[in-house]
């Protein structure tokens, strides 16, 4: 996504940002952490528990699990296990500062471009990413932005010295954005009603007449059609089509959430709902049709003047009564990298307004895992699961709590980031005083 040129001033600017947290190395030795409260997620938890891992495994884990011969044994008695936070909509390590052009990379020129993968421009030197993974969240799915279709994202792991070794799963899903069918009446909107309706037509029409020709890309391929000719962009939807690559669609109001039903309805496609602002409005909908919602932001503010204050806050407790598929994650957008970190609580907002308070828990660990398809490695603490787990000194739900120990494949994580060594920078300056 980023030409010579955009690149090479990406050094410039952004050098003096780059972080210099070191990746950690491989886990050496089998570890042990004894004592703790352990929070599988996908079971109950082991108070005065054990956990096991070795290579970057999950080996044991139970109130008498076995600690093999020559394991690091980490007295943690008195603390908390968890498995690490994920989120689920982010362009960390696509974004460092908002306002220098060089340091963003979340997206490509036109309208449909399902051929960007975002795995290729992860930035391992962000100075974001540490900042994040400092309060728990150690994976992430990086989501392209911009025209209709996207592109590819990438669910990745918060450390690692390439894009490619911090790779998790890439591609994770295809990403289209549902246009916004509301139109703006007032007087002094910059485009008439009739101009703002021809946009919403063209836009639509885009994606139907995009899909179509990939359709017949895919059966011309399939029947070894004579003379076939190989197109980079159609290629990229292949996998939509063959049903191994999961559509997320991107879509907030009751219309486009109808909109983008009715036409993945049609095209035979299960699509995954990102934003689901309104997600609480077409429940039933959404529980017919299977599809799960990963809900941007429950501190939303109400998206209509008559809507109840806590439209957002509760739209995930009621979809959780439906009986539809979800987990919270940030808004995905520019200005949010910044505050990923604050993950955690958007999760306790939800359980504050109706959410069991171990539903809230899941949303942000294994229901993310399980609807970007790694739930097999991530999301629990469960034997033969990546070892990815922070320990903490209570609820990481709760503003208080603090995150004393992460491990990434069992690799343990240094916490340390620009903003914690500028706290430790200014501290001593008044010392001295």
């Amino acid at each position: 996504m980023k030409t010579l040129a955009a690149v090479i001033l990406f050094g410039l600017v952004a050098s003096s940002y780059a972080s210099d947290n070191i990746p950690s190395p491989p886990q050496a030795k089998p570890i042990a952490l004894k004592g703790a409260t352990i929070h599988p997620v996908s079971g109950p938890e082991i108070p005065s528990g054990t956990i096991v891992f070795d290579k970057g495994k999950i080996t044991a884990i139970g109130a008498d699990a076995a600690v093999p011969a020559g394991a690091e044994v980490i007295d943690v008695t008195g603390k908390h296990v968890y498995p690490g936070l994920i989120s689920a909509n982010s362009v960390l390590g696509l974004i460092e500062i908002g306002a220098a052009r060089a340091t963003v990379d979340i997206e490509e020129t036109g309208a449909i471009n399902p051929n960007v993968r975002a795995a290729a421009s992860i930035n391992p030197d962000s100075e974001l990413l540490p900042v994040a993974r400092s309060n728990g969240i150690l994976t992430v799915h990086a989501v392209p932005e911009g025209g209709l279709v996207s592109g590819q994202s990438a669910v990745i792991r918060m450390d690692g010295w390439t894009p490619e070794e911090m790779t998790v799963r890439s591609p994770a899903a295809m990403h289209l954005r549902w246009p916004n069918l509301t139109i703006n009446r007032n007087p002094r909107a910059q485009k008439s009603v009739k101009d703002q309706q021809k946009d919403i037509d063209k836009a639509l029409k885009q994606i139907r007449g995009g899909f179509q020709t990939a359709r017949a890309y895919w059966q011309a391929r399939k029947s070894g059609t004579p003379g076939f000719k190989s197109d980079l962009r159609w290629e990229a939807l292949m996998p939509v089509f063959d049903g191994s690559l999961p559509l997320f669609v991107h879509a907030a109001t009751a219309a486009q959430i109808e909109g983008a039903l009715a036409w993945a309805k049609e095209m035979q496609f299960k699509i995954v709902l990102v934003g689901g602002n309104d997600a609480w409005r077409m429940a039933p909908q959404l529980k017919e049709s299977g599809t799960p919602v990963i809900i941007a932001l429950s501190t939303a503010l109400p998206l209509r003047r008559d809507d109840g204050y806590d439209s957002a806050f509760s739209n995930a407790a009621k979809l959780h009564e439906a009986g539809v598929p979800f987990c919270i994650a940030m808004n995905g957008r520019n200005s949010e990298a910044p505050h990923e970190r604050n993950l955690p609580y958007e999760a306790s907002m939800a359980a504050a307004f109706g959410l069991p308070k171990e539903e809230a828990l899941k949303a942000i660990t294994l229901y993310p895992a399980q609807i970007l398809g790694v739930a097999d490695q991530l999301g629990s603490l469960e034997t033969g699961k990546a070892a990815t787990l922070i320990v903490t000194n209570g609820d990481p739900l709760d503003f208080p709590t603090h995150i004393e120990a992460a491990y990434i494949d069992g690799r343990k994580i240094d916490l340390t980031n620009r903003q914690t060594r500028l706290r430790d920078k200014y501290l001593e300056k008044y010392r001295r005083k």
